[in-house]
């Protein structure tokens, strides 16, 4: 079921499945800037990615001595959200674990996703509870895709991606299963402004640690319109779109990352993997502001 927020200036669609953000609607002009999910590309718009992020080797992990099964980027995104809280400007989701999730992911969690809409900011928070006697383990994330270009007679290398401050970084490759193969790629040297190009995608996401930004903005040449998104504790962040013409790129916040090449599988040696004590609740908020 989808549900708004709606203020003067914009309007935000969230579907309870996935507690999903579907829509971001610049009113005065009816400009979408989220992506519209064409099937035929990419059927997400912006899917939240938990107990994982990435791939895990053949899809599969270790905890205790046990195997487990998990698809990329985990089982929140197919999963029905109950909306728990709808105020004028908030809408708070909620995801509990039930006996589908325990046959994968051996945690009782709780996880709230709350959309809050002030004036020209969205800000998305994530809220993971372990609600066991024990330490959980676990990843999660962020996946908003954007609409590129914004405005017809634009074209997709009209646009960019400034850093908020300056940046020498190298993605972190990967192979064909989604996996980290040990390679990296320089993609900025001192600099601020990454453009955009099919080009890169066709070596699967840019995949970015350790940076000193905690502010991305998605800009044209062209147009004064100016889409930003602020990751603070966010330690990695990843910036995708499928491979070739895509006309979308998804600028996501992640506290985890796709597995190694030939990595161990436990569950607690992932890289990026955070640890949550007993009773314990994690919170981490990104938000999207539109300039």
């Amino acid at each position: 079921m989808l549900y708004f927020l709606e203020n003067d200036r914009y309007k935000v669609g969230i579907d309870s499945q996935g507690a999903e953000l579907q829509h971001f609607v610049k009113k005065d002009e009816n400009l979408e800037l989220i992506w519209v999910a064409d099937p035929k590309v990419w059927s997400g718009h912006a899917p939240n990615l938990f107990p994982i992020v990435g791939e895990l080797p053949n899809q599969q992990y270790t905890y205790h001595g046990k195997a487990y099964h998990l698809p990329r980027h985990g089982f929140a995104r197919r999963k029905e959200f109950e909306l728990v809280e709808e105020h004028h400007d908030k809408l708070v989701f909620e995801l509990e674990h039930d006996e589908s999730t325990l046959a994968v992911y051996p945690f009782r969690f709780r996880l709230l996703i709350a959309y809050k809409l002030v004036d020209n900011q969205l800000a998305v928070t994530y809220l993971v509870r372990n609600e066991e006697e024990e330490a959980m383990w676990f990843s999660i994330g962020a996946h908003p895709g954007f609409n590129v270009p914004l405005y017809q007679n634009e074209d997709y290398t009209d646009y960019y991606l400034e850093f908020e401050k300056e940046e020498t970084l190298s993605r972190y490759l990967l192979n064909e299963q989604g996996l980290l193969n040990g390679d990296t790629e320089r993609v900025l040297q001192q600099e601020r402004v990454l453009p955009l190009s099919h080009q890169y995608f066709e070596k699967d996401a840019i995949v970015l640690k350790e940076l000193n930004s905690k502010k991305v903005t998605l800009a044209s040449k062209t147009n004064p319109r100016r889409i930003e998104v602020a990751f603070e504790g966010f330690p990695y962040l990843g910036i995708w779109a499928k491979p070739g013409p895509s006309p979308y790129v998804c600028i996501e916040p992640w506290c985890g990352i796709a597995s190694k090449a030939g990595a161990s599988g436990e569950l607690q040696e992932k890289e990026g993997i955070n640890q949550l004590g007993p009773k314990q609740s994690f919170e981490r908020t990104f938000i999207i502001t539109v300039l």
